[in-house]
């Protein structure tokens, strides 16, 4: 698999996992429960190793990295034991030796000493090492491999103190057209970390907004829906810098016919990393950058 590839894939995959309920648009307004999606957002942001449990994203250059509250640790935790592991990164293999007998995997106590392949492209509970109150991951970002670490008595968990949204206007649910590109358009994303990957999706979007036309391209086209990555001007005031997330129902007419398509940016919302400096979220790419606001959707978590 080619780095590209797997950058692609990890995106794809931070796409569900971010936004897990949003895709919920009805053909008619009134059927849209927002105070509920809202409130389930927000429900599953702060779950025990959400993302608001994020305490370390560290890249394994080769060598070893150790993990431990004790100060002489590459990654010093908090809530870790003194030493409770190292990883050891070499070409495309990291390996790991517990120093600590909380360190488990997959409900297993790790025998201190022996070496252990820690590698994969799962990232929920049950691929997770876990030690305590802590989940650790080996993450491969585009042919990288980074630790990524969750506390579920982290900080920002533990102070969450609740998300910020602007109130709901239909005047920011739009009829947009859907226009097939042939050939598909290969767009460049980029990444919170500063890796590009170019995505190859099958169409764009056209909509008018206060009689100008914009354009969109979805990060993500498929038969289950579209899902863009957009930045609007309200980002230098109050909404993230690097862009916010909008899921949207199917094209309906497919997506190799022109049809049209709901774009309710009452329904946007932040990426992970307008909660967390360890998440590695696509920003929104130059085609995404309207030059108009669009006061509607999440807001900016920390104002």
């Amino acid at each position: 698999m080619t780095h590209s590839k797997r950058i692609a894939i990890n995106i794809i995959a931070l796409v569900v996992a971010t936004l897990g309920t949003q895709r919920s648009l009805a053909a008619d307004p009134t059927q849209t429960d927002y105070a509920t999606e809202r409130a389930t957002r927000a429900k599953e942001l702060t779950q025990p190793f959400a993302w608001f449990s994020l305490v370390a994203l560290q890249w394994l250059k080769p060598g070893a990295t150790t993990v431990g509250s004790a100060p002489d640790n590459s990654v010093v935790i908090t809530n870790a034991p003194a030493h409770l592991a190292t990883f050891d990164e070499k070409g495309a293999q990291v390996t790991l030796t517990a120093h600590d007998p909380s360190l488990m995997l997959h409900g297993v106590p790790l025998r201190t000493g022996p070496q252990y392949t820690v590698i994969g492209t799962g990232e929920d509970d049950s691929s997770a090492l876990a030690s305590g109150t802590l989940r650790l991951w080996v993450i491969d970002r585009g042919g990288r491999r980074y630790l990524r670490i969750k506390d579920s008595q982290a900080a920002a968990l533990k102070h969450f103190h609740g998300l910020r949204w602007y109130s709901i206007d239909e005047h920011y649910r739009v009829q947009a057209r859907w226009v097939p590109d042939t050939p598909p358009y290969v767009m460049q994303v980029m990444n919170k970390i500063g890796q590009i990957t170019p995505v190859t999706v099958p169409g764009h979007v056209e909509f008018e907004f206060n009689g100008k036309k914009q354009t969109l391209v979805p990060m993500e086209a498929s038969k289950e829906g579209l899902f863009l990555v957009f930045r609007d001007q309200t980002y230098r005031t109050t909404t993230d810098g690097g862009g916010r997330f909008l899921e949207t129902a199917a094209p309906s007419n497919g997506l190799d016919r022109p049809g049209t398509v709901i774009l309710d940016f009452n329904q946007a919302v932040d990426p992970p990393c307008a909660y967390s400096p360890f998440a590695t979220c696509p920003l929104a790419s130059k085609e995404n950058r309207l030059p108009i606001e669009m006061p509607a959707g999440e807001k900016r978590y920390d104002d």
